[in-house]
């Protein structure tokens, strides 16, 4: 039997066309966090750990060293932060998605990838990850 044969592409034809992205990450922040469906799981907090990638375009002008220009961590941590402060959460999906939107909503964010899981549980960690791009449902 004969070996497929494989199609050549040139040197740098697909990158030419693919995006660019820069990566803003924040990994393994852990929080107290009333979340949960179950009856014991109402009015306690459990540890949560978050981790979140967003890949934002790259600024169209030099940053000069200000992070008034830059796509700033503290974007990511305020809103866990924010999202946690309005009180209980049923589901660990819920407070994902509410992550990806608050980073989403950054001009220069076009795609979020949040990892969030339940330390507190056995046999281990459990949780959710989700990948988000801007103006796709």
């Amino acid at each position: 039997m004969a070996e497929p044969r494989l199609r050549r592409v040139a040197p740098g034809a697909a990158s030419d066309e693919a995006p660019v992205f820069d990566r803003v990450f924040m990994h393994d922040l852990v929080l107290d966090v009333e979340i949960g469906v179950y009856h014991h799981e109402k009015g306690v907090t459990q540890r949560v750990r978050f981790s979140v990638d967003v890949d934002v375009t790259p600024a169209k002008r030099a940053l000069e060293d200000d992070l008034g220009r830059a796509f700033d961590y503290d974007t990511i941590v305020k809103g866990i932060k924010d999202t946690i402060a309005r009180g209980h959460i049923n589901l660990v999906e819920t407070l994902a998605e509410e992550v990806a939107r608050h980073c989403l909503a950054h001009p220069r964010a076009a795609r979020v990838t949040v990892t969030i899981e339940k330390l507190d549980k056995e046999p281990g960690a459990l949780g959710i990850e989700i990948v988000r791009v801007k103006g796709r449902s």
